[in-house]
């Protein structure tokens, strides 16, 4: 009898870890990112760690370290050129250097109906080397200009990479400011960003990530100046 009961019970146990499995499978998305350096190298892996498809996109998807970012992130993984990591991608993150994201972007062809996480500073040195904002409003509004029939969200860019990795050093919840126009898009971005260990603040339309952006320069001048600060956005308690 002890036996037919731990058969069932296995049996049972076993169906179930399928049954969730396969849940999880329905809820994953196709992730594209769009670069492989620091930013892509934290967010990847935490992104996969969820059950979501991660592809990378690189000029170079063969080259050695790219390889080896595949096989850190897991979860089948893959790289691809940035054109060809976008086609099947239900979310595209630009995590780019800020001044060619727009050429990047450009290149990635037809992105209608996709979520497109914008992580960049657009962001200049001067002779001084001091840096300031190189355009006039950002990033994020050029792309949801360029691409009307895509969703647009500013998030992920007033924080480092090293955060990124361990939300804990910060010393308490870091929240992650979102602006877009799609208040559907925003939420699916909330979601990611809150299931990898943060807090999320709407902070409004996509205009506002002007503001976002410039955050940067003040973090990068102080630093040149020889003044260095770390800053967490951080919900009341």
């Amino acid at each position: 009898m002890n036996t037919y009961i731990i058969k069932f019970f296995t049996t049972t146990c076993l169906a179930v870890v399928f049954f969730f499995s396969l849940i999880a499978q329905a809820n994953a998305d196709t992730i594209a990112i769009i670069g492989t350096g620091n930013v892509s190298s934290a967010l990847g892996p935490k992104f996969a760690d969820l059950g979501h498809e991660i592809i990378y996109g690189s000029r170079d998807p063969q080259r050695d370290d790219v390889q080896a970012l595949v096989i850190q992130t897991g979860n089948r993984a893959s790289a691809a050129t940035p054109a060809d990591s976008v086609i099947d991608a239900d979310i595209v993150v630009i995590a780019v250097p800020g001044l060619v994201t727009l050429s990047v972007v450009a290149g990635l062809g037809d992105l209608s109906g996709k979520i497109i996480i914008d992580v960049t500073n657009p962001t200049e040195t001067l002779e001084n080397g001091l840096r300031v904002h190189a355009i006039e409003t950002s990033n994020a509004e050029i792309i949801q200009a360029m691409l009307p029939e895509a969703f647009v969200v500013k998030a992920f860019n007033t924080l480092n990479y090293i955060t990124m990795i361990d939300p804990a050093s910060a010393g308490g919840l870091v929240t992650i400011p979102l602006a877009g126009n799609d208040d559907v898009a925003k939420a699916k971005v909330a979601e990611l960003a809150q299931a990898i260990g943060f807090e999320t603040s709407d902070i409004g339309p996509v205009r506002y990530a002007h503001e976002l952006e410039g955050m940067l320069v003040l973090f990068a001048n102080a630093r040149a100046l020889g003044h260095p600060f770390n800053y967490y956005l951080r919900k009341p308690e």
